[in-house]
């Protein structure tokens, strides 16, 4: 794991970028997902994938519900500000 660009959200986190190797069929349906849904990007699509696998996995976490709420409903400010997105490249 690399630290962030050391940006702060409203809850006071901080933002941790990762790099992870990525199965090429895991990656071609996340690539299609977000041709065909430009409100969604790459670091939307993974925060919302993993706060849901941690949320259905019983982390009984606000900070990580927060998150997954906000991914889902972008609008809605009473769940938190997603944190700024890290300056990595973007997949190809």
């Amino acid at each position: 794991m690399e630290r962030g660009d050391g940006a702060r959200t409203e809850s006071g986190t901080g933002t941790v970028s990762l790099r992870a190797e990525v199965p090429e069929p895991l990656l071609a349906a996340m690539q299609d997902f977000i041709e065909q849904h430009p409100n969604w990007d790459q670091y939307r699509l993974f925060q919302a994938a993993l706060a849901g696998f941690l949320v259905q996995n019983g982390v009984r976490d606000r900070g990580v519900t927060r998150c997954y709420l906000a991914n889902l409903f972008p609008g809605r400010s009473r769940f938190g500000v997603l944190p700024a997105r890290p300056s990595l490249p973007e997949v190809a």
